[in-house]
Formats: structure tokens, C-alpha cells, sequence
């Protein structure tokens, strides 16, 4: 399972750290936030539904974020970019931790998430272009698996900081401590090396990415339907991570249990992570996508319906953190063999921030449903409409399993030369 990186050369090994370590502060930063919720909910009198809206804005700022962090790294590459995200959001979660009303943590909220836009997309389009096709799949997989590590550090240490210091300090905190992280992975990430194919990008004369080439034909139909999936398989999995901790809240769960809970369901998406990595690169993208879709409309309902039993909630919590969460290690593989390498992260920022936003509207809608059909249901619906969404997405989508990312630029040079020449031959 592990023969990717023992073979992987010296370069994919540093570029494997380097997105690693950059995704899993990410998750740090966007997951502890669930947890101060209830402790600004009381410390501000804040309404379920303004919650969520904390919760979402960060989420909503990633597409024009992750839109235009991937613009930018397309033109000056990813390496450059990467680094400027880690600073961004760290930068204004510290501001996060000085808020004093709900409107100064909104505003600090959407301005953190414009950098979490950038981190994932460009950091995938980085490993892809790096590691050998073959072992892709895992590679990425692995590097998505930093989603737990990131996930288990927000639980440990929003909940020790949240029981030693008192309220008004302790949320403030959480925020703050961030700081030391962001270091480790800057440090990690200095001698990191652009991707020979985006080097080889880099020196050819077609016109860099802009704006405007998310909407180009030739990449229409792949951008609308991986948006569809990534709005389904998001806002499934959101409306599950934000909201458990307010759900266990709910059903009356100690402190000590909650953490136990969490922590379980974190090491049930490492599990997942690393069992679909290598699923994606043995039977194929679409296959693992879709499996793990099945499996997680079925424990995520029933997680969230069955009375309370402290033994079955661990073990469904380990299946539902292996499925909803775990099913993401075969994406970053999918969407970055579905783009030629000189709009690689334009089109993957836009097409999973846009997906990751519109699905994030689940954690609002989530909360406005609960008002009427109590918490579990309505999670249970949620996920269960955005699984659908996702499976519908997969089956119109291509398998790309095994492809040269060379081959994927070679054949839009072939049809770029192509649409040329028709346009000369018709002027004549």
C-alpha cells in the first residue's frame, strides 16, 4: 500500500510533505470553527440560523478564492501560490480571534475563506503533476488523508483550550494558536520545486488562463458536471462535520464522549482515505466514487436516526467518517485528469470552491430545516439528496484512470490546432 512512496523519487517525496501538511492546517482552520459554535452561540445569543452563516460564509468565499488562487497559479505557478494561501488565512484567522460581534467575525470569516480556496486545488494539481500516473490515485489519496490529521488536532486542541481557559478567552484562542502550524508548514514548503509539466506549460505561447477560461466549450460539459458532483459529495459531508458537535450537544453527550466520537470518525476517513486511494487506482475513479456514495447514504441515515447507544454510535461514527469522508481521497485524482495542465487549477479551484460553496448552502439549510424536523433528520435528508446529486454527476463522467496528464495537453493542442485551422479555412 505504501510502495507509491517508498519508489516515489526525492522530489514527489518533498512535494508529497509540502501538500500534505498544507492540507491538513487547512482542515484545522475550517473544522475547529464547529467547535467554538456552541460557545459563540451562548457568548453572543446567536440564533441557529446565524451559526450556520458563520459556518458557510468561509465556505461561499472559497469559490472566488479557490477561482482566482487557481488563475494565479496557472500563470506563476503553484509553489508561489501555495505559499501565499497558508499566509492569507492564517493572517485573518488571527483577526478571527479579536472579532467582537457577529458581524466583525463574518466579515473576518469570508476573508479567511478566499484563502482556503486556493489550497486544495492548486496543492492537487501540484502532487498529480508530480508523482508518476500509475501511482496517482494513492499519491493524491494520501495527501488527502491530511484532512484527518487536521480534523483530530482541531477536536484535541478546541477542546482542551475551550476546558482550561474561560469562555471569553478560550474561542479567541483557538484561533490564535494556528499561528504555529502555518509556520511548520512554510518551513516545509521552502524548497519545494514546480512541476515539470507545468515548467513545460509555463514556455508555451497559448494564451494563459483568465477568468474566462472556466467557460471555454471545450471544457463545459467536464466543468458542469464535476461541479454537480463536488456541490453533492460537499454538502453531504458538511452538513455532517458541522453540525455533529451541535447534534451530540443535542442528544446530551458528555464532553469526554464527544471527543471519543469525533476522534473515532476521524480515524474511520484516515481508513477510508487510504482504502480509497488505492481502490481509485485499482478498479478506477468512478467506481470508488460510487461505492463509497452508496455506503455513506446508508450509515449516514442510519448514524443519524438510531436511538442512542454509546457502543453502535462508535461504530456507525467509524463507517461514517470511512464513506462521506473517506470517498474524497479518489476526487483530487479525478478532477485533475479531467484539465490539460495550462488551466489545471483555474478549471479544478472553480469547479470544487463552486461545488464546495453551493454545497456548503446545506449547513444553512440544514439549520433552517431542523427548526421543523429536529437535527438528525434533517441532516439525514440533506445527505441524502447530495448523494444523489454526486452518483448522477459520476455516471456522466469519463474514467480516467491511468492517464498521462501529457496526453491530456497533447489532444487539446490537437483540437486547438484543429479549431484554427477550420477558422483560417472558412475565412478563406
Amino acid at each position: 500500500m505504501f510502495d507509491w512512496y517508498r519508489s516515489g523519487s526525492t522530489e514527489e517525496r518533498k512535494t508529497f510533505w509540502a501538500c500534505y501538511a498544507g492540507w491538513a492546517l487547512e482542515s484545522y482552520d475550517l473544522q475547529m470553527f464547529s467547535f467554538l459554535m456552541p460557545s459563540l452561540m451562548v457568548l453572543w445569543t446567536l440564533t441557529k440560523q446565524q451559526a450556520g452563516m458563520l459556518g458557510t460564509v468561509a465556505l461561499l468565499a472559497t469559490a472566488l478564492g479557490g477561482w482566482i488562487a487557481g488563475i494565479l497559479a496557472d500563470r506563476y505557478g503553484r509553489v508561489r501560490i501555495l505559499m501565499f494561501t497558508i499566509l492569507w488565512f492564517t493572517f485573518f484567522g488571527v483577526l478571527a480571534g479579536f472579532a467582537t460581534s457577529f458581524n466583525q467575525m463574518l466579515v473576518a470569516r469570508t476573508m479567511q475563506g478566499f484563502g482556503f480556496g486556493g489550497e486544495w486545488a492548486v496543492g492537487a494539481a501540484l502532487m498529480a503533476e508530480v508523482v508518476h500516473p500509475e501511482r496517482r490515485g494513492r499519491a493524491l489519496g494520501f495527501v488527502q488523508s491530511g484532512f484527518s490529521l487536521g480534523w483530530s488536532a482541531a477536536v484535541l486542541v478546541s477542546t482542551a483550550i475551550i476546558a482550561w481557559l474561560p469562555p471569553d478567552w478560550a474561542w479567541r484562542v483557538v484561533f490564535w494558536v494556528g499561528v504555529i502550524p502555518s509556520c511548520a508548514v512554510i518551513f516545509i514548503r521552502r524548497n519545494v520545486k514546480e512541476s515539470a509539466s507545468f515548467t513545460k506549460a509555463a514556455r508555451n505561447t497559448a494564451p494563459q488562463a483568465s477568468l474566462l477560461s472556466v467557460f471555454k466549450p471545450q471544457y463545459a460539459r467536464s466543468i458542469m458536471l464535476a461541479s454537480l458532483l463536488v456541490i453533492g459529495l460537499q454538502a453531504a459531508c458538511y452538513a455532517i462535520l458541522i453540525w455533529i458537535p451541535s447534534l451530540m450537544v443535542e442528544r446530551g453527550l458528555a464532553a469526554g464522549s464527544m471527543i471519543v466520537s469525533i476522534l473515532v470518525m476521524a480515524v474511520g476517513a484516515f481508513f477510508g482515505f487510504v482504502s480509497t486511494a488505492h481502490f481509485a487506482d485499482t478498479a478506477g475513479r468512478r467506481p470508488a466514487l460510487i461505492s463509497l456514495s452508496v455506503l455513506a447514504w446508508v450509515v449516514t441515515v442510519c448514524y443519524m436516526l438510531v436511538p442512542v447507544n454509546p457502543l453502535l454510535m462508535q461504530v456507525l461514527g467509524f463507517w461514517v467518517g470511512f464513506a462521506a469522508i473517506g470517498m474524497f481521497a479518489a476526487l483530487g485524482p479525478f478532477l485533475s485528469e479531467l484539465f490539460p495542465t495550462r488551466v489545471r487549477t483555474t478549471c479544478m479551484g472553480f469547479v470544487y470552491n463552486v461545488g464546495k460553496s453551493i454545497g456548503a448552502t446545506a449547513i444553512v439549510g440544514v439549520g433552517w430545516l431542523s427548526a421543523h424536523t429536529g437535527l438528525a433528520h434533517a441532516i439525514g435528508l440533506f445527505c441524502l439528496a447530495a448523494y444523489a446529486i454526486s452518483t448522477f454527476a459520476m455516471l456522466m463522467l469519463p474514467e480516467t484512470r491511468g492517464v498521462s496528464l501529457d496526453d491530456i495537453d497533447a489532444q487539446l493542442d490537437d483540437a486547438t490546432d484543429n479549431a484554427q485551422a477550420a477558422q483560417t479555412s472558412a475565412a478563406g
